[in-house]
């Protein structure tokens, strides 16, 4: 039997003449649904695939027949939506890890030299004033030593 293939535009027509795999192709439906980029598994797909049986017209099934198609595609797009932004939210994750990879490999460039001096200044300061006060205290007791001897 014979086959004959209808292609949406010359583009895929070529590809199919080059015996090009659809799946190793990254602008076709098939390489977005193996690698994940696209919903494969969804019932409302269900509600596309063709019918050989044809069915007599009857105006009521065909006004049904129009809302379940719209009741049908606003799931889907809900679905697909929330399928993007799950993908997109694990980018976010992998993009916040590898920043603090990044700041934290490369503290160095990011702190300033300076700030390490501020911050010893600041503890000699500290050593400094703790000194003094142990001094006084000595020197406190020391004084009152005396006056007890005297």
């Amino acid at each position: 039997m014979l086959q004959i293939f209808k292609f949406c535009r010359s583009k895929c027509h070529a590809a199919f003449k080059k015996k090009k795999n659809p799946r190793k192709v990254k602008w076709t439906k098939a390489y977005r649904k193996t690698v994940g980029k696209e919903l494969t598994v969804d019932p409302s797909f269900e509600f596309e695939k063709r019918r050989n049986a044809p069915t007599k017209y009857n105006r009521e099934l065909w006004t049904k027949s129009v809302e379940a198609m719209k009741k049908v595609e606003t799931i889907r797009q809900r679905r697909q939506n929330l399928h993007i932004m799950q993908r997109l939210q694990k980018g976010r994750e992998l993009e916040e890890e590898r920043d603090i990879k990044e700041v934290s490999r490369d503290l160095s460039l990011i702190r300033s030299p300076a700030a390490g001096l501020k911050e010893k200044k600041k503890q000699e300061e500290a050593t400094e004033e703790q000194e003094m006060y142990i001094d006084e205290e000595s020197n406190d007791e020391f004084e009152a030593q005396e006056i007890e001897v005297n």
